[in-house]
């Protein structure tokens, strides 16, 4: 198990490198990510509006619900790789 934690110690790193956010608010939006219906686009809506707040990217009406459809349809990269 120790290669899987530092392959995920270098994912974090990776990400927190790009988006200078921390592993913890990571760790707590993914935990809101399980939690929530990512169906539901009341909840998308809401992530959506925190991971802008995170990233201090503004996110317009057209953008956000084009993100939201493509999460509904199930049209979102699985391989967080090939997003960084």
């Amino acid at each position: 198990m120790i290669g899987g934690f530092k392959l995920k110690e270098n994912l974090f790193h990776k990400i927190e490198k790009k988006t200078n956010i921390n592993k913890e608010t990571i760790i707590a939006l993914a935990n809101k990510l399980q939690k929530n219906d990512m169906k539901n686009e009341n909840s998308i809506r809401e992530v959506i509006q925190d991971i802008s707040k995170l990233t201090g990217k503004e996110v317009s009406k057209e953008q956000e619900q084009k993100i939201i459809e493509a999460i509904q349809k199930d049209k979102v990269p699985k391989n967080i790789d090939n997003m960084l």
